[in-house]
């Protein structure tokens, strides 16, 4: 009669290495170990089944973390950000798509729900980034239950550290002159980054035409130029600065700022006009040699396609919380590098999500710079709503975590302080 082979057995004997299989239960924790003592015997990687996905939110909803759950007790984490509010029943309604298949097939799963939602908005926005953080959770649960980090699953890495310019915050003060700007962007600078961003769309400029107007007028020109003077002023020649305006204004106003911020030798000017319009953002390229960087208000490969195709942008950033996930997220890299375009990722979510992007930006050989929130170190909800090893940055770099899976877990008890009141949490 033929022993029964355990769940450590399997994995010892499987395409993993020995060597593999002992740093995995050595480095990733009591809780796998638990699980994978738990588990019922032969029970393969091959046998996980989906049985349940959870969700939770932050800052009024307008982040969402997911954990999708298997019958061996590994569960996956992932996140999606900005259009997520409102969305616990989609949340459950994909969990019902998926539910008692294997967590394996992570380009399949995507694809189910994708095509099962043609008609409920499947080609952009919500459904997308709920559907984002669904996928994300799913490669980091094969990755747990493979004992792989997610980057070994998208084919290997390029580097083993990742690059972020620190998005100052600098808007978000009382004080927004040229001077404060300069002093914001030294901060950053002794902090270790190489880079730093700062957004010059003030809606309560003085200067402005109107509310609704959306061409800047000369004084608000002249204030964008001085904040950007200051910056560079501040931290010399060799620190590379980037300017966001986050899709406020028209071509006129694009073209306008993109010749004026040359002598500043910008790395990139982000959006400034809305995403809808490709032929558009060409036209503000054409105007300036300033880099015109898009992407965070795109959806999908498809949506970056016609960008790409006519040249409207020099450097794309899906945000990967909310494009459609990891692997679509290495699609649209892979894409933008047939036609030799950087690619840096937005990234406004939580050290969950900078992690998952970090195993992707190392995956694809055109990786330029991560987005880093200086809110990481000032906000004390984003050290607790995760738990990690070592430190989130250092040195201007996320180092990229070798745990299987992300390497970034969700705590629940540390986001149930901040999860909105009357949504359902993690039930």
């Amino acid at each position: 009669m033929t022993k029964p082979t355990s769940r450590r057995s399997f994995l010892t004997k499987s395409a993993i290495s020995t060597a593999l299989a002992a740093t995995t239960f050595s480095t990733f924790g009591e809780g796998l170990e638990t699980a994978v003592h738990n588990a019922p015997l032969s029970s393969a990687p091959s046998d996980l089944k989906i049985t349940d996905i959870k969700c939770g939110y932050t800052r009024n909803g307008h982040s969402l973390f997911v954990k999708v759950h298997t019958n061996q007790g590994i569960w996956g984490c992932g996140e999606a950000v900005d259009a997520s509010v409102g969305t616990y029943h989609l949340v459950k309604m994909m969990g019902q798509r998926i539910k008692g298949k294997s967590p394996l097939n992570v380009n399949r799963l995507f694809e189910d729900v994708r095509r099962s939602g043609f008609f409920e908005g499947a080609q952009a926005g919500i459904y997308i980034s709920v559907l984002s953080a669904i996928e994300t959770a799913l490669w980091d649960l094969v990755g747990k239950a493979l004992g792989m980090p997610v980057y070994q699953l998208l084919g290997g890495k390029f580097r083993d550290k990742i690059r972020v310019y620190c998005d100052t915050g600098a808007y978000r003060e009382t004080d927004t002159s040229p001077d404060a700007f300069g002093r914001s962007a030294k901060r950053a600078v002794d902090m270790g980054f190489t880079a730093v961003k700062f957004d010059i769309d003030e809606r309560n400029d003085p200067n402005k035409y109107d509310a609704y107007n959306w061409t800047a007028s000369q004084g608000e020109l002249e204030r964008m130029y001085n904040q950007i003077a200051s910056v560079r002023k501040a931290v010399g020649p060799k620190v590379d600065i980037c300017v966001d305006m986050h899709g406020r204004y028209d071509v006129t106003t694009g073209r306008r700022v993109a010749k004026m911020m040359e002598p500043l030798n910008l790395l990139f000017l982000e959006e400034p006009i809305p995403a809808e319009n490709p032929e558009a953002y060409r036209q503000i390229r054409e105007a300036s040699n300033t880099p015109i960087c898009a992407g965070e208000n795109h959806y999908l490969a498809h949506g970056f396609r016609k960008l790409l195709e006519i040249g409207a942008v020099d450097i794309i950033m899906p945000d990967l919380q909310k494009a459609g996930g990891l692997g679509e997220a290495q699609r649209i890299a892979n894409l933008s590098n047939l036609y030799y375009v950087p690619f840096a990722p937005h990234m406004v979510a939580s050290y969950l999500g900078a992690m998952a992007s970090s195993h992707v930006c190392a995956s694809v050989p055109n990786f330029l710079i991560l987005e880093w929130q200086i809110y990481f170190h000032e906000e004390p909800m984003f050290k607790e709503v995760v738990t990690f090893d070592g430190p989130m940055v250092k040195d201007g770099y996320i180092p990229l975590s070798e745990k299987p899976g992300i390497g970034v877990e969700i705590n629940e008890e540390g986001m149930r302080k901040y999860a909105p009141k009357d949504v359902p949490f993690f039930v």
